[in-house]
């Protein structure tokens, strides 16, 4: 063992030399200061970081054995899990881990709206995370083709038709993501570009431009307890600082590691006592072009779409409405200026909070149930 440590501390030094590491470790760890009263929401960014590292190595090891050819497409997935050993295991993380990682965007998105972390100067940050939450439905959305089962053909059939709603453009966007009239060979074929290599990379640089943004900027105390003041907007750069802050490692560290290990704990019990509960039966049964299934609808994150293009009178009325809440939600930062945070001094903003939080369940749930 001195042996060992030896060398390990022979290697350390090495680089630290060249490098010097254990200086960006320092400041990045235990010099870098948050708030005393950061609470257990702030861990989200952590999880999904964890998450996604789960979904790329659970990825690469599906793509050793997947085929993306729509006639060996949904043989290749049977094959994986019955007979690549802990074949289940692998698909079963990557299908169940895609559900997980929504709820903790939403879970993180919600907690950002109602503590304001996202007015100035945090607006670049609040896009990019914006930005990575249409990313990751996107990644679902191409993600749930490629087994090429009942559901996925059909579900991706009903998701591109909506494009066809748009006016004068609709049907060319249609025939652009299916490159064709029809789901079908060059549909799965962009799909799995997009899912193993485009949307991946650009995902990649979005987290990265986002960690930067944190980091830059600094962590937003969180506007809770007596001494909390809002503060005015500055006109130049100005990292927020926390004196008297609990450093990020060790003890902040374990709170984030508390709750990765829920979300995983979480994971695991869907995985292996309820694997089905985000995969309906029609995902067992092979695609057939020349069978539509009953009933057929999409992911539960995004049946308010599905149903608000029904409550509408014409779909094009219905992506319009999505269009405008999306795109208000994307530039709330640039319309909300008002530097108070405090959820209880903004009354009319907690209000439609709620409020929206409670339309999107009933519609959710009327879209399941219509």
């Amino acid at each position: 063992m001195p042996v060992i440590k030896k060398l390990v501390k022979t290697a350390i030094d090495f680089v630290d030399v060249r490098l010097g590491i254990r200086d960006i470790l320092a400041d990045n760890l235990t010099k870098y200061l948050l708030p005393r009263n950061v609470n257990i929401w702030y861990t989200l960014g952590a999880v999904l970081m964890t998450l996604f590292g789960l979904q790329f190595a659970t990825g690469i090891l599906l793509l050793i054995y997947y085929v993306p050819n729509p006639s060996e497409a949904f043989g290749s997935v049977q094959a994986i899990m019955n007979e690549v050993p802990f074949g289940w295991l692998i698909r079963y993380l990557h299908a169940v881990g895609s559900n997980v990682i929504v709820i903790a965007l939403l879970l993180h998105m919600l907690s950002v709206l109602f503590m304001g972390a996202y007015k100035r100067p945090r607006e670049l940050t609040w896009l990019s995370g914006f930005l990575l939450f249409n990313l990751a439905l996107g990644l679902c959305l191409t993600g749930y083709l490629l087994p090429w089962s009942q559901l996925s053909f059909w579900a991706t059939t009903v998701a591109t038709d909506a494009a066809g709603a748009i006016p004068v453009i609709g049907d060319e966007i249609v025939r652009f993501l299916r490159g064709g009239a029809m789901v079908g060979d060059s549909t799965l074929g962009r799909f799995f570009a997009l899912h193993v290599m485009g949307l991946p990379l650009i995902l990649a640089l979005l987290i990265g431009f986002h960690l930067f943004c944190v980091r830059r900027v600094g962590i937003s105390k969180p506007p809770f307890g007596p001494d909390y003041q809002p503060q005015p907007p500055s006109q130049v750069f100005r990292h927020q600082e926390h004196p008297g802050g609990i450093p990020f490692f060790p003890n902040y560290f374990v709170k984030d590691l508390a709750v990765i290990s829920f979300f995983l704990a979480l994971l695991a019990g869907v995985v292996f006592f309820a694997p089905n509960l985000f995969i309906p039966p029609s995902a067992y049964e092979p695609a057939d072009p020349f069978v539509t299934p009953p009933h057929i609808k999409p992911e539960w994150y995004f049946l308010w779409a599905y149903q608000t293009l029904k409550i509408f009178p014409s779909e094009f009325l219905g992506l319009a409405v999505q269009g405008a809440f999306m795109t208000f939600l994307a530039l709330l930062p640039f319309l909300d200026r008002g530097p108070e945070r405090r959820p209880a001094r903004r009354p009319l903003f907690v209000t439609c909070y709620i409020l929206g939080i409670l339309v999107f369940l009933a519609i959710s749930i009327w879209g399941h149930y219509s």
